[in-house]
């Protein structure tokens, strides 16, 4: 079982704030209590007022580079970066002093916090963690910024960004498994960034006062003018990931739900986490209680989330035409069931459809409806050792087309079931609008009674 944890000992941090110019020392001291959460402390004011990390504290009219909280008149900026450190580490409790408004931007990442937290080592309570989990999916849209959130089995990520820019156009990341050794190797180092023609008006409107090629990325038109190469190819979208983690840990419990975000920002990303709060629930961790085969699904009342790991039991589809990530089903009525499918942009199918405008080949879509289908039958006991086949298609409409950064949801439903034949009616979304939908046959058989 997950438990609760702080910190084993005090250590401190110290350096220039990137946007205030401001120097400060952070303190970080262990929670005398599980439950006791994050809290940012201002010990330059007479009463050290306490800030919650939460999202309800979040000051969204100032969180334009960075997330700011506030209470009672007392302010801490740029939190994302400390809270997203916690949220890799799987720190709960934690009490930060600060002795001015603003953390040290230090080299412009979070990897100084992280490793700083691991030397003030982790030490856990004899209390369960608290995760917030979703029965339905969330969806979050502004301007040009679209983020959603699927229910998970564990916390996964899928980050795409994109700027009118010859240098910056596009990239995109996504993490399946999130652990401490691959945030601090591969995340957590990806700093802030920002471009050239950008500068003079930021430090007019008060913001990157002590920004310096230091501590950020300053990207032209043609590359980057630090001395410092990039350490990373994509390493712009990796602190994209980066910040998103931290803004998202404002939520007060870490979560676990499949992540999907296109352009995502400080003041949406709050903004999402405040949708998301809406629909999640609350679920102690209980990893004991299950088996191995168990951990990869997650039930609520009658639903199953069934892992990639579990769909692959089921059907006999694989990479490059594997078209699900996981499926929802429902043991009170086998009659209908929800596919999901994040779709990236290192999709094989985009390198020819078309590499100019990406989008999804439509029969492809088609298939991921009918893939579900197949978990929902050959997920049944008395269907073990069988394979589906399509019979026929019929009244397939293309709605809207499917682009790299989207997330599928399939959701399918038996028209007519007559044992090992029947008929399907399938509708593809994404973000809540219908892109396709189809009605098709099928014909389930024995293994090794294969149709030739």
């Amino acid at each position: 079982m997950a438990k609760q944890t702080t910190i084993s000992k005090e250590i401190s941090i110290e350096g220039i704030g990137l946007h205030t110019g401001n120097k400060s020392i952070v303190n970080f001291k262990p929670a005398p209590n599980a439950g006791y959460g994050i809290k940012f402390i201002r010990t330059d004011f007479s009463e050290k007022p306490e800030i919650e990390a939460l999202w309800s504290n979040a000051a969204t009219g100032l969180a334009i580079r960075g997330s700011v909280i506030e209470k009672n008149g007392a302010r801490v900026y740029t939190v994302e970066h400390i809270m997203s450190a916690c949220f890799a580490l799987s720190i709960d409790n934690l009490i930060i002093e600060i002795n001015n408004n603003e953390p040290p931007i230090l080299d412009g990442s979070a990897k100084i916090f992280t490793e700083t937290l691991l030397k003030g080592g982790i030490k856990e309570f004899d209390v369960p963690k608290e995760y917030y989990v979703l029965k339905e999916p969330v969806h979050f849209e502004s301007g040009k910024t679209k983020i959603s959130a699927y229910p998970s089995d564990k916390l996964e990520v899928e980050c795409t960004i994109g700027f009118d820019h010859p240098f910056l156009k596009f990239q995109q990341m996504s993490l399946k498994n999130l652990n401490e050794d691959f945030y601090l190797n591969n995340i957590a180092p990806a700093r802030t960034f920002c471009f050239d023609y950008e500068i003079e008006s930021l430090q007019k409107n008060g913001l990157a006062l002590g920004g310096s090629m230091d501590n950020a990325i300053v990207v032209s038109l043609d590359g980057i003018h630090n001395k410092e190469p990039l350490r990373y190819k994509d390493e712009f979208v990796r602190h994209k990931i980066l910040d998103l983690l931290g803004d998202i840990y404002l939520a007060g419990k870490p979560i676990k739900a499949k992540i999907v975000a296109e352009k995502p920002g400080h003041q949406n990303n709050i903004s999402f986490v405040k949708e998301f709060l809406r629909k999640a629930i609350v679920e102690k961790d209980r990893t004991l209680d299950m088996d191995s085969s168990a951990r990869s699904i997650e039930s609520i009342n009658t639903e199953k989330i069934l892992s990639l790991e579990e769909v692959l039991n089921y059907i006999p589809h694989r990479y490059p035409f594997l078209m699900i990530d996981k499926v929802k089903i429902n043991t009170a009525d086998s009659t209908r069931a929800v596919g999901y499918k994040c779709v990236s942009g290192n999709e094989n199918f985009f390198q020819g459809h078309f590499p100019e405008a990406p989008i999804m080949p439509g029969v492809l879509i088609v298939e991921a409806m009918a893939q579900t289908s197949c978990v929902m039958f050959l997920s049944r006991p008395e269907m073990k050792g069988c394979l589906a086949y399509f019979m026929s298609i019929d009244k397939t409409k293309f709605r809207r087309p499917v682009k790299p950064g989207d997330v599928l949801e399939l959701r399918v439903e038996v028209v007519k079931d007559s044992g090992r034949r029947g008929k399907m009616k399938g509708e593809a979304y994404v973000d809540g609008k219908l892109t396709t939908e189809a009605e098709f046959m099928f014909i389930v058989v024995d293994k090794e009674k294969q149709v030739g």
